[in-house]
């Protein structure tokens, strides 16, 4: 199944539209690798998102279609979460 649809059947992200933009932006993981809307996510996958100042792994649990709010949350098993330091807007070097 394609990321985008996974993160939105399986409510990590609640709009295709909204996972496709962050997988643009590079902010999705699949095994240690960054991944495009497209990517395909299979059961046994390790997903990392960041979301702003907070970083979510999660494994993939099953794969489905259509998931109901209770089903969902079955898809996938929370791994961890951190909070990234904040970082204040003088220390941003952006002369890249």
């Amino acid at each position: 199944m394609r990321l985008d649809k996974y993160l939105k059947v399986s409510r990590l992200i609640k709009r295709r539209t909204l996972a496709k933009e962050v997988a643009e932006q590079g902010r999705i993981e699949i095994n240690g690798k960054t991944a495009k809307a497209s990517s395909v996510v299979k059961a046994g996958d390790e997903l990392r998102i960041r979301f702003g100042q907070k970083v979510v792994t999660a494994r993939v649990e099953s794969i489905r279609e259509n998931a109901k709010k209770e089903e969902a949350a079955m898809m996938f098993t929370i791994l961890s979460e951190e909070r990234l330091a904040k970082v204040e807007p003088q220390f941003i070097d952006d002369t890249e």
